[in-house]
């Protein structure tokens, strides 16, 4: 089914890293009837305040990237919070949809549904076959609810609502909070200190800081202040042989392997699932038992957070130490999608990740 020009669209979560890539992708496409709110406006975990606003916009097509995302750090810390607030989120949007008639709805989940042992690439086919990766459980079971609600609707009222899920994402509007920060964001700004401290530039410090404090703490701290909440987070200044140097600490062993893909790749993915990809189409061959219709969005190939890691050093110009705490967990090993199912539908990457990073890293310093 094409999506019609003249037809409503909302886009729950439009500030975030792929929601604001939809609205860009969908401006540049000609798509002028767009509708978005901000959480002040409209709070996705009321559920009286979304059946209220699907029963007065009455959108014809829905993108649903609203969630509680964040790292390793996050999922572990915050258990409650990821499976409270995502399945609530969930809940309301996708019910109501139905509700109101919407046309299509498309929901974006994440690649942590998959099992933490799981074959690599790792098929569609490969959900719910073995247990998940513990620190982000909480997150991924409130994903799985969501694709699940999305197939169950489809087969009990015949709605059209598509689920796809991303690899590793990064881009503009990206989640730079030091503690609550996916690996790539978190490296970058990390990478963007570390060579304003090796450099003894202040000013770029305090800007960052002004910009996005950290732990309460802006640019307006005594250097000392800076320092110290800049060593919590793994950048400091060293001396080694009376040579003044600045390193950077980092999480884990640094062999896990990653897939990343920009989130205007994404945002251009779920445009075309949403223009050119039915529910029908994903349920062809799958006999008396419908499962899995899910599709996996990524590039396909990955690199170790060493070689990202020095790869950002490079792209970001930091000259210092970079050391790895092999105390700190790892989380799964590879993520890998295959991405053949998307292929097959008409749709491949094609932003790559030097040419990637170097972008949003250029939008970060500005």
């Amino acid at each position: 089914m094409m999506m019609d020009k003249q037809g409503k669209i909302f886009i729950a979560g439009h500030r975030g890293l792929v929601g604001s890539g939809i609205v860009r992708c969908l401006e540049q496409k000609g798509y002028r009837n767009i509708v978005v709110k901000t959480r002040a406006q409209l709070d996705l975990l009321d559920a009286k305040a979304v059946e209220d606003f699907f029963a007065n916009e009455k959108p014809d097509y829905v993108f649903l990237a609203a969630a509680k995302v964040g790292g390793i750090v996050a999922n572990n810390t915050y258990r409650a919070d990821f499976i409270y607030e995502n399945i609530q989120i969930q809940n309301n949007v996708i019910h109501h949809a139905y509700k109101a008639g919407v046309k299509k709805l498309l929901f974006l989940g994440s690649s942590c549904i998959y099992p933490k042992d799981c074959p690599q690439p790792i098929k569609e086919d490969y959900l719910l076959t073995d247990i998940l990766e513990y620190t982000n459980e909480s997150y991924s079971i409130a994903k799985i609810a969501g694709i699940k609600m999305c197939e169950s609707y489809n087969l009990q009222y015949g709605t059209n609502f598509v689920s796809v899920m991303p690899t590793n994402l990064y881009g503009p509007n990206d989640n730079y909070d030091l503690e609550k920060s996916h690996v790539l964001p978190a490296l970058i700004r990390k990478m963007y200190l570390g060579k304003c401290l090796e450099n003894e530039n202040w000013e770029g410090i305090k800007n960052d800081l002004n910009k996005r404090p950290v732990e309460g703490f802006t640019g307006k701290a005594t250097q000392a202040q800076m320092l110290n909440i800049l060593a919590k987070y793994g950048i400091q200044i060293t001396t080694e042989g009376g040579q003044r140097a600045c390193s950077i600490k980092l999480w884990g062993t640094g062999k896990p392997r990653r897939e990343f893909l920009h989130s205007d790749d994404m945002a251009e993915a779920c445009v075309y699932a949403m223009e050119k990809v039915d529910f029908d189409d994903l349920v062809q061959g799958k006999g008396a038992e419908v499962r899995n219709t899910h599709i996996n969005i990524g590039v396909g190939e990955d690199q170790s957070i060493k070689e990202l890691a020095e790869l950002i050093k490079d792209i970001v110009g930091f000259t210092g130490n970079l050391e790895w705490d092999n105390e700190k967990p790892d989380g799964t090993y590879q993520k890998l999608l295959d991405v053949s199912k998307m292929s097959e539908l008409g749709w491949t990457a094609s932003i790559g990740l030097k040419e990637g990073i170097e972008k949003v890293f250029s939008q970060y310093v500005k």
